[in-house]
């Protein structure tokens, strides 16, 4: 369990390709703060936060022409307070993809 919550936790984050669909996938770190109760409640924020820092629909495009099933992409990881706020992020999308998107 994290003991300053002031660095936040780090989530990994990526796309992962089935037959059918993109798939957002959150991975979550073994020792997590205490004050994430809901796990699809701090998934949405990491969404969240994703998208307000990448084009989506530019990113989801690329990876649904690029990707194989089976496969997950990564776009990078975000820092989260329990409260929401992001300490800090390391997001990219795929190479070709457009970047960031101005916030």
């Amino acid at each position: 369990m994290t003991t300053d919550n002031t660095e936040g936790d780090r989530f990994l984050v990526g796309i992962h390709v089935t037959e059918s669909e993109l798939e957002f996938v959150v991975r979550v770190p073994s020792e997590i703060d205490s004050a994430w109760r809901d796990p699809e409640s701090f998934q949405e924020l990491v969404a969240e936060a994703t998208w307000d820092r990448l084009d989506q629909t530019s990113t989801l495009r690329a990876i649904a022409a690029e990707g194989s099933p089976g496969e997950t992409v990564t776009l990078g990881s975000v820092r989260l307070q329990p409260d929401g706020t992001v300490v800090s992020h390391d997001l990219s999308p795929p190479d070709g993809v457009g970047g960031p998107t101005s916030t």
